[in-house]
């Protein structure tokens, strides 16, 4: 029987960028946007905070854009602070190369496994989904979702008992399958 997990974030995610006010390296998004006009031109920025000294530095999302050009329900999000939008926003490689910023996702994210007990089987067929595009370890996720030890999968893996498509020793963002033999 195929089980189904499913990668599910639980906050923001840290944004990693070097604070000009303090040298700290991580800024928490609130979801908060500010938003200037000038004339028929408009500029949005994400507005994030560091850790370390609660300067804020803003990240680009609009620049010099002709009001015309913005969908309406985008302008809204915008002014109402969406925090849905923030997290939109963050997930956009477009939009982190242009800062020049990388996301932490450590500690924002939880793998819900449906609480099902897996010592008590021999084969383990499981199906990962991802509901946002999170870069984590396979390996983690199966040592988590199974409750063993990151050593053990490691094992299990190099004995061949773990067998997937994808490669068990980087990270990935997307679904994936793999099958556990004990």
């Amino acid at each position: 029987m195929l089980e189904n997990w499913v990668v599910v974030p639980t906050c923001l995610p840290l944004v990693l960028r070097r604070c000009p006010a303090c040298g700290g390296e991580r800024f928490r998004a609130d979801g908060k946007f500010r938003v200037n006009a000038n004339h028929k031109l408009i500029d949005a920025w994400l507005l994030v905070l560091c850790t370390g000294c609660e300067d804020t530095v803003k990240l680009t999302v609009l620049e010099r854009v002709t009001v015309r050009a913005v969908r309406p329900e985008l302008l809204d999000r915008l002014h109402a602070n969406d925090p849905a939008l923030a997290a939109e926003l963050l997930q956009d490689p477009v939009l982190r190369r242009r800062n020049r910023v990388a996301l932490d996702w450590d500690g924002a994210w939880r793998l819900d496994t449906g609480n099902a007990d897996y010592s008590d089987r021999e084969v383990i067929d499981v199906s990962v989904r991802f509901a946002a595009p999170i870069p984590i370890r396979p390996a983690r996720l199966i040592a988590e979702g199974c409750g063993l030890p990151r050593a053990e999968v490691d094992r299990l893996v190099t004995e061949g008992k773990v067998v997937s498509a994808v490669r068990l020793s980087g990270k990935v963002s997307d679904g994936f399958t793999f099958t556990l033999k004990r």
